[in-house]
């Protein structure tokens, strides 16, 4: 069983998870400010915050972390209707303040689809590393 690498707890990896890297709780000054000067509807932009911000936040884990973080992702992008504008709303009981709200995002799915891609071709070592061991041993 794959545990957190700080803890000896199963991984489980939340969509929610995926904007850690955007979340500016108590960090409005600095992360926020350093945010702010992008628009994340504008796709070059966007890219950059996915490859500046987001995909590092998972340098801390292993290839078998990302890579169940990837397929996580995959299965919510395979749902058609999945709302992921929902991704982007503060929830005021969970110290997760993101840098744009649901009402700032044009395209959520879009984002989400996006961070898939940059993933897939970020991580593709260690997702075809991962892919050639059974995932069942971990």
């Amino acid at each position: 069983m794959l545990t957190h690498p700080f803890v000896n707890e199963p991984y489980e990896p939340k969509l929610s998870g995926v904007l850690a890297g955007i979340s500016i709780y108590d960090r409005e000054e600095t992360l926020g400010e350093a945010l702010w000067e992008y628009n994340p509807n504008k796709q070059s932009e966007r890219e950059e915050i996915i490859k500046k911000f987001i995909l590092p936040s998972y340098d801390y884990l292993t290839y078998r972390h990302r890579f169940l973080v990837f397929k996580m992702l995959e299965g919510f992008l395979l749902k058609v209707g999945f709302d992921f504008s929902t991704q982007f709303e503060s929830d005021y009981d969970d110290p997760r303040i993101l840098a744009w709200d649901e009402t700032e995002i044009d395209d959520p799915r879009g984002f989400f689809e996006d961070i898939y891609k940059l993933a897939s071709e970020e991580w593709k070592e260690d997702l075809k590393k991962a892919a050639l061991e059974d995932q069942s041993t971990w």
